[in-house]
């Protein structure tokens, strides 16, 4: 029986989550270990591209591991032919601009699993394992979703996030330079978690979520920085017509604007510094970690904050809208 009276908990509505047929997990990396301890692979095929924290559960479980290159195009340099029986292949759908490639991977590539930490709002190939992580997108502490053709027989506890909040409610209290030390406590709480399901407070927010919105504004904002800096972009965008990209990466040869937008507090990360220590400095993805700016386009923001990045880059390019 329920518990009836008493004082109030946080008041939220009680919608719909976006991926609400898949399974619910606490992490993007522990869904992969999930995937993992599902299929026992006996090797897999991870890009050099990637963050680090996908070693983990490879680690974690002894199932040795190859990286593959990519090219221009964010694409594997890799014959699929190569893959035996029991051996992965892992492709992730990089800032959620990939979805037709993930389409055209999917009807070549046998054991396929797709990282879409950075893809939210992509659609799952039926019959691929699909993973997505929540907090890349909204303001939760953690969240995972899964898509899988079968189940392990294991039962999980469920995931407290009542301790995981202090970053979140600091950035709306004080500010994001205040919060931040609080974020990377969280984010390093978070690397060596095992797999739990979905907290309640977690999908509780994710169930408050106007996500049609979320996806307009995305799209309004990706689609204007894409006029304005196409031209200069070294990386050449083709958007699937149900893509919703994480942010516009913006890859470009220019020094020092990484630093120019920070300084005027255009907080843009850097994927993944990693990557430096697994690749020589003539790699393409080198040259990504170094160059690639992720500009911000979220649901926070409307299409005069994307004006100001764009002086903020100093950069005279008109703009026909």
């Amino acid at each position: 029986m329920n518990d009836i009276g008493g004082f109030f908990e946080l008041e939220l509505n009680q919608g719909l989550e976006y991926h609400n047929n898949a399974l619910r997990l606490n992490l993007g990396h522990t869904a992969f270990e999930y995937i993992l301890r599902l299929r026992k692979p006996k090797r897999i095929f991870l890009p050099y591209y990637t963050c680090d924290v996908m070693l983990y559960p490879l680690k974690k479980l002894s199932i040795p591991y190859n990286f593959y290159h990519i090219d221009k195009k964010l694409e594997p340099i890799f014959d699929y032919k190569r893959l035996k029986r029991n051996e992965y292949f892992v492709y992730t759908n990089y800032f959620g601009i990939k979805d037709c490639y993930i389409k055209k991977i999917s009807m070549e590539c046998n054991n396929l699993i797709i990282d879409n930490a950075q893809a939210f709002f992509s659609f799952a190939v039926k019959g691929v394992d699909t993973f997505y992580s929540a907090r890349k997108f909204f303001g939760v502490p953690d969240g995972a979703y899964l898509y899988t053709s079968s189940m392990l027989k294991e039962k999980f506890k469920q995931d407290n996030s009542a301790n995981r909040f202090r970053h979140l409610i600091g950035r709306v209290e004080n500010s994001p330079e205040n919060a931040y030390s609080l974020f990377k406590k969280n984010e390093q709480s978070l690397y060596r978690q095992s797999i739990k399901t979905m907290s309640n407070i977690t999908r509780r927010i994710l169930k408050n979520i106007d996500y049609e919105r979320a996806k307009n504004i995305r799209l309004e904002n990706f689609n204007y920085l894409e006029k304005a800096l196409k031209k200069s972009n070294l990386l050449n965008i083709k958007l699937d017509k149900n893509s919703v990209p994480m942010v516009y990466p913006y890859f470009t040869k220019k020094k020092d604007l990484r630093n120019r937008l920070i300084k005027n507090r255009i907080f843009v990360a850097q994927y993944w510094p990693n990557v430096y220590e697994w690749v020589s400095k003539n790699c393409y993805e080198y040259y990504l970690t170094n160059n690639l700016i992720p500009l911000p386009i979220d649901q926070r923001y409307s299409v005069d904050d994307m004006k100001n990045i764009l002086e903020i880059l100093d950069l005279s390019i008109e703009i026909s809208l």
